[in-house]
């Protein structure tokens, strides 16, 4: 297991604003897209029923929001 440490959270920091900022649209697309297959292969159900998926952080909100469950 990573632990955690601050010289780890700054290179990732670093990481986060250098890795990919010299892409174009059109490569950041295609990585995307990439990434988008790799999850599909991992999980062919990915996406299918993203209303379903978004249903707990709805729960969630609500219940911050002080709105009624449903």
């Amino acid at each position: 297991m990573v632990v955690e440490t601050p010289r780890l959270r700054r290179f990732e920091a670093e990481y986060q604003r250098t890795a990919y900022r010299d892409l174009s649209m059109p490569e950041a697309l295609a990585l995307y897209q990439r990434l988008l297959d790799e999850a599909r292969v991992l999980d062919p159900t990915f996406g299918r029923d993203w209303l379903a998926d978004l249903a707990p952080d709805l729960a969630i909100a609500r219940a911050i929001n002080g709105l009624a469950p449903a």
